[in-house]
C-alpha cells in the first residue's frame, strides 16, 4: 500500500502554473512528465532516495495543502495544540509523508496510471479526481484525489487508496500518540520516525 501512495502522489503534480489548469487535466498532463523521469534515471531506478525525495519535494509539495491535511490527520486534537504546535505538526507530517514516498518510489517499475472520466459544475471548489494503477501481476488499485481550490490553485488534502484515506489512515494512530504522551508526545513520534526514515534512507544510498 505504502508504494501505491507514494506513486500516486509522485506521478500528480508539477510547476506553480499547471496549477491553474482544471484538476483532471493536470494530473494528466503532469504525470506523464514525473513518470518519465522515474523510469529513465538510472539514479532513482537503482534505489538514489535522495534523488527521489528532490523529485518529491521538486514536483509535487509545492501543490499539496500539508496545513489542511495535517488537520485532518490530527483530528479533534488539531484545534487543541497552539500556534507552534500546529507548525511543527504540519513540518514533520509533510517530511513524514514525504519520505515515505521517496522510500516506496524506489521499487517502482512498470505502473500504469489510468484516468477515469471527470465532471467539475461550474465554480465548484471542492473535487474528486478518480484515477486508477494497473500494476502487472496484481489486480488493479482505484485511486481518488481530493482536491480544493485555492487561490494558488488546486491543492491535494487527501487521497483515497483502495477505500482507504491517507489522512484517516494516520488518524487513528495520531490520536493514541496524543492520548500517551499529549501533542508534544505526537510531535516528537513523528519527528523520531522521520529521523528513523532519513538514517535508513542515508545507508541505502550509499550501497
Amino acid at each position: 500500500m505504502k508504494k501505491v501512495f507514494a506513486f500516486v502522489a509522485s506521478v500528480f503534480f508539477a510547476t506553480s502554473v499547471l496549477a491553474q489548469e482544471a484538476p483532471d487535466v493536470l494530473v494528466q498532463q503532469v504525470s506523464s512528465e514525473v513518470l518519465e523521469i522515474i523510469r529513465s534515471d538510472k539514479d532513482i531506478q537503482s534505489g538514489n532516495t535522495q534523488k527521489v525525495i528532490d523529485l518529491v519535494e521538486k514536483k509535487v509539495l509545492p501543490h499539496f495543502n500539508f496545513q489542511h491535511m495535517t488537520a485532518l490527520a490530527v483530528g479533534k486534537d488539531w484545534k487543541k495544540a497552539n500556534a507552534q504546535q500546529q507548525q511543527q505538526l504540519a513540518a514533520e507530517f509533510k517530511t513524514l509523508l514525504v519520505r515515505t514516498y521517496a522510500n516506496a518510489l524506489t521499487g517502482y517499475k512498470n505502473q500504469k496510471l489510468v484516468y477515469k472520466p471527470f465532471k467539475m459544475a461550474a465554480g465548484e471548489t471542492d473535487v474528486l479526481v478518480r484515477t486508477e494503477v494497473l500494476q502487472p501481476g496484481s489486480k488493479p488499485v482505484q485511486i481518488d484525489y481530493s482536491l480544493e481550490k485555492l487561490d494558488a490553485g488546486w491543492k491535494v488534502y487527501d487521497m483515497t487508496v483502495a477505500g482507504i484515506s491517507l489522512v484517516t489512515n494516520y488518524r487513528d494512530q495520531f490520536a493514541q500518540e496524543v492520548r500517551n504522551g499529549g501533542l508534544d508526545g505526537l510531535i516528537s513520534t513523528i519527528s523520531a520516525k522521520n529521523k528513523s526514515l532519513e538514517s535508513g534512507q542515508g545507508k541505502a544510498d550509499k550501497k
